[in-house]
């Protein structure tokens, strides 16, 4: 069979590779090809386009790359046409991929779309985009399968494919006595991050810090962090998390990494004045980070915008690294969260119900 998979930033790269590895342990006649990264293509994915010149976050930054990601839709529907895949397999990234959803029912493809976009955060309506257009939806939070219930569409929870990358990566024991600052996957967030979690390493010069760096973003976007208490690991955010015993991390996937690793955790995030201004009046949710959605409460501090403020950042940060009442309830949280989460093996769960759908 032929499989297109579509992944456009650095967390839908990772599950797409697992995904991948499982789908060719399946069908070993497999033939793999798409938009991703690094880790697509190791996996055996003949890559097209790399996620990092594209992976825009926030209303004012699309909007400023709208010439580009029109070219880059293009390009994608042109490549999917020579290639001819049985399935087009869609990884989160729902402005993109949402529109590739479209298109390819127009052309009679069969699509899946593998972690669902976050419809119950804002524009909801976009539902009914998905059940218009997606052959088969594959959810990786258990909340979701009610949601969708709701609007009359069936779809499946597979579980998080995070527990099976983190099973994968070095059990030996490390000793946790950094701090774990995790400055995002995106340019724009690094960018934005930088300035924060450099005042932090100068004020508490006497810790050491621990950068989660991403190589293919470009190591020169990382060298302000060539300070003497400051070390930059690449490509293996687990194993930043595991030297660590506490972190600061933007909001995203990186948030659940520190939650399955128990690593006490604060929860940063800035974007542009105009996104956050949107962002204000559409977004539904309490909380931005994965952690405090899944379990519903505010289990790790939030600080956004104008509450990155070094004052309140540096008050928490010492709670985390001193106060063990605070850090025993963060790790009997996580506890709750593993739960809910589900069991190991989503990526082959995932393969399985892809192989279902073309069988079907």
């Amino acid at each position: 069979m032929r499989y297109y998979i579509i992944a456009g930033e650095a967390s839908g790269d990772l599950h797409a590779s697992n995904f991948a590895k499982s789908l060719i342990q399946l069908d070993i006649e497999a033939k793999l090809r798409g938009f991703g990264g690094e880790r697509m293509q190791q996996a055996g994915v003949e890559l097209v386009h790399h996620y990092r010149d594209t992976a825009f976050m926030g209303f004012w930054e699309v909007l400023k790359n709208i010439r580009k990601i029109s070219l880059l839709l293009n390009k994608c529907k042109e490549d999917i046409l020579r290639f001819k895949p049985d399935v087009i397999v869609l990884v989160d990234y729902p402005g993109f991929n949402l529109r590739i959803a479209r298109w390819a029912k127009e052309n009679n493809f069969k699509t899946c779309y593998y972690i669902s976009p976050k419809l119950w955060a804002w524009n909801e309506k976009r539902v009914h985009t998905i059940k218009k257009y997606v052959d088969l939806m594959l959810c990786i939070f258990p909340f979701e399968v009610d949601f969708y219930k709701n609007y009359n569409f069936d779809v499946k929870f597979v579980g998080h494919p995070l527990i099976d990358a983190l099973n994968e990566t070095n059990t030996l024991k490390i000793e946790k006595n950094k701090i774990a600052l995790l400055p995002g996957s995106r340019k724009q967030e690094i960018d934005s991050m930088t300035p924060l979690f450099l005042k932090i390493a100068e004020k508490y010069y006497s810790e050491k810090f621990i950068v989660a760096g991403i190589s293919s973003m470009g190591k020169e976007l990382y060298s302000n962090f060539n300070r003497r208490n400051i070390e930059i690991i690449w490509d293996d955010t687990p194993r930043v998390l595991k030297q660590s015993k506490a972190a600061i991390v933007n909001s995203g996937t990186a948030t659940l990494e520190a939650a399955l690793l128990n690593v006490p955790q604060m929860v940063c995030y800035k974007t542009s004045g105009l996104t956050y201004f949107i962002a204000k009046k559409l977004i539904k949710v309490k909380w931005i980070s994965p952690v405090n959605i899944i379990l519903n409460r505010e289990a790790v501090k939030e600080f956004i915008q104008h509450d990155c403020v070094n004052g309140t950042l540096e008050s928490e940060l010492l709670s985390l690294l001193n106060n063990e009442v605070h850090r025993v309830k963060i790790l009997n949280d996580y506890s709750e969260l593993r739960q809910l989460l589900g069991s190991k093996g989503a990526s082959m769960k995932a393969a399985k119900a892809v192989l279902g759908l073309l069988k079907s």
